[in-house]
Parts: structure tokens; sequence; C-alpha cells
């Protein structure tokens, strides 16, 4: 069933109307189950509504609102519901930053900026200066 969404979320964002150069989707991979368990939508049609609408939200407010929305119909919602909306949110944010590829572990995190380069330069290597002590940059540039 969960093939059969990521299939379906695929698909929905090839056919987005966004232009070309909007319609990426930042790759995340942090470790943690999300789905939207049969125990909490019992309704798989239902359940792959709710993908294809977690999948075109576009702002923190409509996953807020999309959060409120899943507890008043289907209660409070289990831990890989939370997951599955934080990284909805995560992907909007790298989206605004540019951000292709994050990868988290337990040993911290790697990012990857969309076609290798970011907007503000001297303002990145100003956080990294700043924050020596947990971020710096591995010799192949991650």
């Amino acid at each position: 069933m969960l093939e059969e969404a990521v299939t379906t979320l695929r698909s929905n964002e090839l056919n987005t109307e966004l232009p070309i150069s909007d319609s990426w989707s930042p790759q995340i991979s942090v470790g943690v189950g999300v789905l939207i368990p049969d125990s909490y939508v019992k309704d798989l049609s239902v359940r792959l509504g709710l993908y294809r609408r977690l999948s075109r939200l576009n702002s923190l407010d409509e996953i807020e609102e999309m959060k409120n929305e899943l507890t008043d119909r289907f209660g409070n919602f289990p831990d890989e519901v939370n997951n599955l909306l934080e990284i909805v949110a995560i992907k909007f944010l790298c989206r605004l930053a540019s951000i292709e590829k994050l990868d988290a572990g337990p040993k911290g995190l790697t990012l990857s900026f969309r076609n290798n380069s970011y907007s503000n330069p001297a303002g990145l290597i100003e956080y990294i200066n700043l924050n020596a002590h947990s971020v710096y940059l591995r010799a192949d540039h991650k």
C-alpha cells in the first residue's frame, strides 16, 4: 500500500502546474517511519487522497491546517503521521533554501544544494564560521 501511495505521489509531482524549474522535490532521508497507517485512516482511497493533498501543500500555514484537519477528522495522530507532516515541512523549507538533498543520521546531517550553488555563499560561510564547533564542510564539499 505504501508503494502505491509513493507511486501516486510521484505521478502527481510530475503533473503539477508549476513551471519545470519549480517542480523539483528535495530528497529527505532521516531514518524514521513516515506514513499514514491503516490503523489511523482505514479507507485506502481516503489515505491516498491525503497523500496527494500532502504533496501539494505550499506553506507552513497549509501544513498546520492539515495537522488540525487530521486531528479533527481522525483524532490524535500516531508518530508516523507526525513524522510525515514534519518531513513535508522540511521539504518545503528545503525548497526555499535550495537544498536538494538532506541526509540525517546519528552522526549529524549532510546537505546538498540544488545545482551545487547557494544564493548567499557569504552568509553560509559566516554561519559555518560562527558555528565551527558543530558545522563544517567535508572534503567532498558537502
